[in-house]
C-alpha cells in the first residue's frame, strides 16, 4: 500500500453517535417468544464517534483526532468519554445534557456466526443540532458525521437545506473543511428522504450496500450503479461502498474499483459489530494520506477483519503497520 504524495491531512473531528454497547453474547437467535441463554456479556463504547475515532487513533497516533456529541448526566456518559480520552481521543466538544440518559445499544450477537442485532436508547445522541457546533472553532481537516437516522435533532426538517445534518455539514463545508458521512441500516420508508439532502454538502461517502441502496433505489447488489448513483446524488469527491464479499469505489473523476476482501479463517469471526466503522477509519485514514482508492480499501478491509476477531466494536484496533499485514497473510476473494 502506497502513501501517493505529501499530504497536509492531519486532524479530524468525529461528531454524531456516542453509544454505550451493551453486548450480549447468544448461541442462536430464538424464535418468537421462546428464551435463549446469554453466554457472555460485556460493556463496550460503540457508535459512530467512539468507535472510528478510536480506530483511527491507534491506526495512527500521530493524528489529532477529537470527539463531538452528546452524552447524558450519568454513569454512561462518564464510562464513554473516560475511555476515549484514554486512547488519546480530544473529548473537548462532548457535551452533557442533564434531561437524558446516554445514548446505548443492545447488541444481540450470535456465537457462531458473529451476525448482531440492535436495540437502540437514542439518548442524548437526539439533542445534537447544528447550532451545538462552531466550524471555525474546529480547527480540522475532515469532519465526519455518523449515523444519520440515529440522530433526531439532525434528522430533522430543515425548510431551506432539507434537513437539519445537511444545514450542518454545508456550514462546515463553508468554513473549508472536508466533509465526510455515513449512515446506519435502518429498515424504514424515511431513509431516501432524510439521506438524500446531506449527500450534496458531502465530498466523501462511507456505506454499506444495504445503506447504498436504500439511499440511492437501486439493487444492493449492482455496486457500481449505487456508486454512480451516489455521485448523482451529490457527493463530490468518492464514494464508497462496502459488504462482507468485497467493497468498490468511485472517485468524481470516473475511476471505479471493486476489490474482494480477506478470506479469513474459521473461527477468526466472533463479532461484526463495529465493522463498518474500523472499514471507514482505514478508509479516512487513506483519504489523509492520499493513498489510491484500491490501496484504501485494502487497509480498509484489513481495519476490518482486526474488528472482526473480537465480540466488541473497538478492542481488535491494531496499529497500522499490524493492520496491513493481513494483507499479505490471507489471501482476498476474487
Amino acid at each position: 500500500m502506497r502513501m501517493e504524495g505529501k499530504q497536509t491531512m492531519k486532524s479530524i473531528t468525529f461528531a454524531g453517535n456516542i453509544i454505550n454497547d451493551i453486548i450480549k453474547i447468544i448461541p442462536y437467535w430464538p424464535e418468537k417468544g421462546m428464551l435463549v441463554k446469554v453466554k457472555e456479556l460485556k460493556r463496550a463504547v460503540g457508535g459512530s464517534v467512539c468507535n472510528t475515532a478510536i480506530d483511527l487513533k491507534t491506526l495512527d497516533p500521530t493524528l489529532e483526532v477529537k470527539a463531538l456529541g452528546k452524552v447524558g448526566e450519568d454513569d454512561s456518559g462518564e464510562f464513554v468519554t473516560r475511555f476515549m480520552k484514554e486512547r488519546d481521543v480530544d473529548c473537548s466538544f462532548v457535551g452533557k445534557v442533564p434531561s437524558l440518559p446516554t445514548s446505548f445499544t443492545d447488541v444481540m450477537t450470535v456465537e457462531t456466526t458473529g451476525e448482531r442485532t440492535f436495540f437502540n436508547m437514542h439518548g442524548a445522541d437526539s439533542a445534537l443540532v447544528p447550532e451545538d457546533v462552531d466550524p471555525a472553532s474546529l480547527g480540522c481537516d475532515i469532519f465526519h458525521l455518523g449515523y444519520l437516522l440515529l440522530l433526531d435533532g439532525l434528522d430533522a426538517e430543515d425548510a431551506e437545506y432539507g434537513t437539519k445534518a445537511a444545514r450542518l455539514l454545508a456550514n462546515v463545508r463553508s468554513a473549508g473543511i472536508k466533509t465526510s458521512l455515513d449512515l446506519v441500516s435502518e429498515q424504514s420508508e424515511r431513509f431516501a428522504r432524510i439521506v438524500r439532502p446531506s449527500l450534496k454538502h458531502c465530498d466523501y461517502v462511507v456505506v454499506n450496500e444495504v445503506e447504498a441502496s436504500r439511499a440511492t433505489g437501486v439493487d444492493a447488489s449492482d455496486m457500481r450503479g449505487m456508486c454512480e448513483a451516489l455521485l448523482d446524488l451529490g457527493v463530490r469527491e468518492m464514494a464508497v461502498i462496502h459488504r462482507p464479499e468485497s467493497s468498490a469505489a468511485i472517485t468524481s473523476a470516473g475511476e471505479y474499483v471493486e476489490l474482494g476482501s480477506l478470506q479469513l479463517p474459521d473461527g477468526w469471526i466472533r463479532g461484526s459489530v463495529g465493522a463498518g466503522d474500523a472499514f471507514c477509519a482505514g478508509m479516512l485514514y487513506s483519504i489523509m494520506k492520499g493513498m489510491s482508492p484500491e490501496d484504501g480499501m485494502r487497509l480498509a478491509s484489513c481495519s476490518a477483519a482486526c474488528n472482526l476477531a473480537v465480540p466488541d466494536s473497538v478492542s481488535g484496533a491494531k496499529s497500522y503497520a499490524e493492520t496491513v499485514a493481513l494483507d499479505s497473510r490471507f489471501p482476498r476473494r476474487a
